[in-house]
């Protein structure tokens, strides 16, 4: 049986609606099994620093984060970024919210879209009503609601994108410009009670994925990231409450390890989702053959991506699953095989994310 990652007590989904009930006495999923590993506050910081699984911690670099991490969480599946801020902006698993992959089938637009970027599989921008993404009300609204001020801060250049148009409707957003910016923005604004400050770190994730874990890139992007959670931390004002966590962790993967699919006979078969778990839509013994053929684990989709599917997120679903083999990436044409880390399946090493309490 296919592991499935958590949704009613040890998931992202969790932590989210335990902060969400704390602030208004209310939230759309299950708290967290173990409430007592948020602390109660009047204002309430979450650092999602991108990337960073439990795995990550193993770095000599990462000592900070080990002695601040009081429990292991669970990401979404599938174990990538859109997903996994599509549950915080939610509160709300993926079956529920919509957003169930980085490439993703849209029906209305008839085409797969990276939805990070918002482009198609040939880099074409795809133009959509990007507020509308994500069902309404949101987080954020339902705090504004309640009288909690959400806001996010987030690197200056992404003001505007379509990712943050489809993420942060309803919530302030605060443009920074680098780390120490980002830590007195962060700090300043969690001086007024009764907020939600939502910080992301880019930095872990992106190093990862272009030069890999045992470079000296990502081992200055880990550096980036403690300082970050540090200067937080030591600036925090009274009255708050500092919680860091992450999206997904990252495997790396050699040249040898990555499959190429190009086989013409397979080009029936319409390809999304990621390159640790494909999603397929054809004829069934096409399916079975490129399974047999990469080694894969064919699964149902509706068995991974939450409780009580919604209408948007099973029409976006595909017939199938395939889950790449432990050491594999499975890279049909449009995927990005450029990267030293993926992500996006079930292995511990993209699962496992941590709960950081400063």
């Amino acid at each position: 049986m296919t592991k499935t990652p958590s949704y009613h007590g040890t998931g992202l989904v969790n932590l989210v609606a335990e902060i969400e009930h704390r602030m208004t006495g209310d939230s759309r999923s299950p708290r967290l099994a173990d409430p007592s590993l948020v602390p109660d506050a009047e204002t309430y910081v979450i650092v999602l620093f991108d990337g960073l699984g439990v795995a990550q911690l193993n770095h000599p670099a990462a000592r900070s984060f080990v002695g601040a991490s009081v429990a292991e969480l669970e990401a979404p599946f599938p174990t990538t970024t859109n997903v996994s801020l599509a549950t915080i902006a939610t509160g709300l698993p993926p079956s529920q919210h919509g957003q169930i992959a980085h490439l993703t089938w849209l029906p209305d637009v008839e085409k797969v879209v990276n939805c990070l970027k918002w482009v198609s599989l040939t880099g074409d921008p795809v133009n959509y009503d990007y507020p509308s993404v994500l069902p309404r009300p949101n987080l954020w609204e339902r705090l504004r609601a309640s009288g909690v001020e959400p806001i996010t801060v987030q690197p200056g250049d992404f003001s505007g994108s379509p990712v943050s148009r489809v993420l942060y409707r309803g919530a302030r957003f605060e443009g920074v410009w680098d780390v120490d910016d980002l830590v007195t923005a962060t700090t300043q604004l969690a001086s007024e009670p009764r907020r939600f400050i939502f910080t992301y770190v880019p930095h872990v994730d992106f190093a990862g994925h272009v030069f890999g874990l045992a470079s000296d890139e990502f081992t200055e992007a880990m550096k980036v990231a403690v300082s970050a959670w540090e200067g937080i931390a030591a600036a925090l004002p009274p009255g708050a409450a500092l919680l860091g966590t992450a999206d997904h962790g990252l495997l790396e993967f050699g040249e040898d390890q990555k499959h190429l699919i190009r086989d013409p006979h397979f080009d029936s078969l319409r390809f999304a989702g990621d390159t640790r778990g494909v999603h397929l839509w054809g004829e069934d013994d096409l399916i079975d053959d490129l399974a047999a053929l990469t080694g894969g684990q064919l699964v149902d989709p509706l068995q991974l991506v939450g409780p009580d599917p919604a209408d948007l997120a099973i029409s976006r679903l595909s017939e199938r699953v395939l889950l790449a083999p432990e050491h594999r990436v499975l890279l049909p044409r449009g995927f990005d095989k450029r990267l030293r880390c993926y992500h996006g399946g079930l292995s511990d090493d993209e699962v496992e994310i941590p709960l950081l309490v400063g």
